[in-house]
């Protein structure tokens, strides 16, 4: 039947959501402990421009988990809380990233 289908894949979007917001975070990490710190030295960036990247990519990654938290609670999942609590870990984590960067950025 083809409304199995679209049920089916209305039900898969809010994990998909949520996959995208954890691979923003994840992104966010490499980029904050990998990239800035040891790549980008090597190949001559300037530290300024790590902590700018940091803030954006840290909003969207922040945005991204709160638009998976919405989607999670509005297709009423069974994994809601869960899913809802993880986000917020994460969003708690990219919240004091943020106010690191900003900090090297200003100072």
């Amino acid at each position: 039947m083809v409304a199995t289908d679209v049920d089916t894949d209305a039900a898969d979007q809010p994990e998909r959501l949520f996959s995208q917001s954890i691979l923003i975070s994840g992104i966010r990490c490499l980029l904050t402990y990998l990239l800035f710190p040891f790549i980008f030295p090597i190949i001559g960036v300037t530290s300024g421009i790590g902590s700018t990247i940091g803030l954006i990519v840290g909003t969207i990654a922040i945005v991204a988990n709160v638009f998976s938290i919405r989607r999670f609670h509005r297709a009423d999942h069974k994994y809601k809380w869960p899913v809802s609590a993880l986000n917020a870990g994460v969003i708690v984590l990219l919240v004091v990233l943020i106010v690191f960067d900003a900090n090297d950025l200003f100072s």
